[in-house]
């Protein structure tokens, strides 16, 4: 076994949940990251921790999906995930377009049965990670070995380091109102985000880590967006996302590739059509973009926005939590002419923030 899986899963169980003994641990990850698996075990073991390993199949999940004439709540799974202390789950696979041809109103009714179970998830601690495939290696069109090399190298970060960098913009946005986004000659959009809070994101529920994230006041979302970076949902690539907002909603909306799978994702339910994220990407040790949404949303000169539920834990009393079954990030690349603006004062222009060498 590689030396680096075993660093991966003493960095999940001590940094990103902080495993301890009697804790009962979900170890949710798929074949293809049984390395992981294994060394999760060793490190319970190690703990006194008590593990269920479920192996993920997107072929199963798919199978399911398209012979079931609907879909209802697992009582059975609600039961684990009640009695659960601590979930680790894996994204990987052998093929990324396995749930291709899954109708996106399958998925829709899918994500609405399993909406209430997921939140009972989401209440407890949890690390949602990535392991290095083949699969995503050719995705990100990246040999295995250079891909394997980029994820370890993401998810052995000095997250200390990492965290006191992005205390500087929590800071700001905490004491903030109003933050506009402009790039370009398509994006210029505000979001009030007044009472709600700004969260440090440094590789605990996310690994890699490295975004501040907060939730936008729900109706208070005016403009357009143009999400200039692709992204890769229900085995599709959704490319050239544009969405204008009105009091928070989305009013009209286009996308370049695979728009009636974007317009699905919104038609899901009625909170699927406002923000429920708005996250900014500082991790300078991810590079590239790799059509991994783990990673890609956390690179440095981006801005992420996820149509559908906010975390509760961003919503400040006071303020409405949009609900909603689906979440779903999207990415705009502001390295050039582009601006984030908090009360009226930049704070980051062409990707470097106003407390980095080289701020203009």
């Amino acid at each position: 076994m590689d030396a680096r899986v075993r660093e991966h899963a003493e960095i999940i169980a001590d940094h990103s949940t902080g495993i301890e003994s009697g804790d009962d641990v979900v170890i949710q990850l798929p074949t293809e990251a049984e390395d992981l698996a294994v060394a999760l075990h060793e490190v319970c073991g190690d703990r006194g921790a008590n593990p269920v390993y479920l192996n993920y199949s997107k072929r199963a999940d798919r199978a399911f999906k398209r012979a079931a004439d609907g879909f209802e709540e697992p009582a059975h799974r609600r039961a684990l995930y009640e009695e659960t202390d601590v979930f680790v789950i894996a994204r990987g696979g052998a093929n990324v377009t396995e749930d291709a041809d899954v109708a996106p109103e399958t998925n829709a009714a899918y994500n609405r049965a399993m909406e209430d179970v997921k939140r009972e998830r989401l209440s407890k601690t949890w690390c949602l990670t990535g392991y290095p495939t083949p699969a995503q290696a050719q995705l990100a069109g990246m040999s295995t070995e250079a891909y394997e090399n980029f994820v370890w190298d993401a998810v052995s970060l000095d997250w200390d380091a990492q965290r006191e960098f992005q205390a500087q913009l929590v800071d700001i946005l905490n004491d903030a109102d109003e933050v506009r986004i402009r790039s370009g000659d398509d994006t210029d959009v505000t979001m009030r985000i007044a009472g709600n809070e700004a969260l440090n994101d440094h590789g605990e529920a996310n690994l890699p880590g490295g975004e501040v994230f907060t939730a936008p006041v729900r109706d208070s979302v005016q403009g357009e967006v143009h999400f200039d970076l692709p992204l890769y949902r229900y085995g599709r690539e959704i490319d050239g996302v544009r969405l204008r907002f009105e009091d928070g909603r989305v009013v009209s909306h286009s996308a370049e590739r695979n728009e009636e799978l974007l317009t699905g994702i919104l038609d899901t339910d009625e909170g699927s059509r406002y923000l429920g994220e708005l996250g900014i990407g500082m991790n300078r040790q991810i590079d590239r973009f790799t059509y991994n949404m783990l990673f890609d949303e956390k690179m440095g000169d981006t801005v992420h926005m996820a149509v559908g539920s906010a975390y509760p834990e961003t919503v400040g009393e006071g303020n409405e939590t949009n609900e909603s079954a689906e979440h779903v990030d999207m990415i705009v690349d502001m390295s050039e002419d582009s601006t984030i603006e908090v009360d009226g004062e930049v704070v980051q222009r062409d990707g470097t923030f106003v407390f980095e060498d080289g701020f203009r």
